[in-house]
């Protein structure tokens, strides 16, 4: 397969394939370390960092991976605010720590968007979850993969969210947008995945997780 670009099929029927290949049954690894993880994260590109930096990831989260049901469908992606403590600035998903009171992952999630950025609901149908996702910053993080009713209108909430856009999945969908890039790490030369899109700069978790998307939804086997 040349994966210059998407599967044609793999965008045309995204949600049945989501459906399909993903399962909203959560793994035992978001909070408990001990258990096989079949986990993903930015230990995949650094994994002698991961050890000998000591990194533990153990903080669970969930975040909501939005594709909005366009002819061409969108993910919804914010830009947090910079005084935020973890990740100030960047480009993300909506989301957040799961709290005792959510039923699953894919509930905080989706209370995560209504609180961030306004997203009702009842827009939003859940369809699995991606691999779990370990960060650097100490977090087990499933993300939510989410068909989204489009006619909504967005109200960010401007203590978290600087901005809220979509990009097209097709660009983020394509393997060649998915460059590969270095950065000094406290000491360490850490690997991460970007998305350069117009003139915002996806990256990191949120680019990592993106990648995951593909390798799960929209790439051939």
């Amino acid at each position: 397969m040349n994966e210059s670009r998407p599967d044609r099929a793999a965008e045309e029927n995204f949600f049945a394939r989501a459906r399909l290949r993903l399962s909203l049954d959560v793994p035992a690894a978001l909070t408990d370390p001990s258990a096989p993880a079949g986990a993903r994260g930015d230990l995949d590109l650094n994994p002698d960092i991961w050890h000998k930096a000591g990194v533990a990831a153990l903080r669970p989260a969930a975040v909501l991976v939005a594709v909005v049901d366009r002819p061409a469908p969108t993910v919804i992606l914010t830009q947090r605010t910079n005084d935020l403590p973890n990740h100030p600035g960047q480009i993300a998903f909506p989301g957040g720590k799961i709290d005792g009171g959510d039923a699953t992952p894919a509930a905080a999630a989706v209370r995560e968007a209504l609180e961030e950025i306004g997203l009702s609901p009842a827009l939003v149908e859940p369809l699995g979850y991606l691999d779990l996702y370990l960060t650097f910053s100490g977090f087990r993080i499933l993300p939510t993969v989410a068909r989204i009713t489009p006619g909504f209108v967005l109200t960010p909430n401007d203590g978290e969210v600087a901005d809220v856009f979509e990009v097209p999945l097709t660009f983020l969908m394509t393997p060649e947008n998915h460059r590969l890039r270095t950065r000094d790490w406290n000491g360490f030369r850490r690997h991460y995945y970007e998305i350069p899109w117009q003139d915002r700069r996806i990256w990191g978790v949120t680019a990592g997780i993106l990648r995951n998307l593909y390798e799960r939804v929209c790439r051939e086997p």
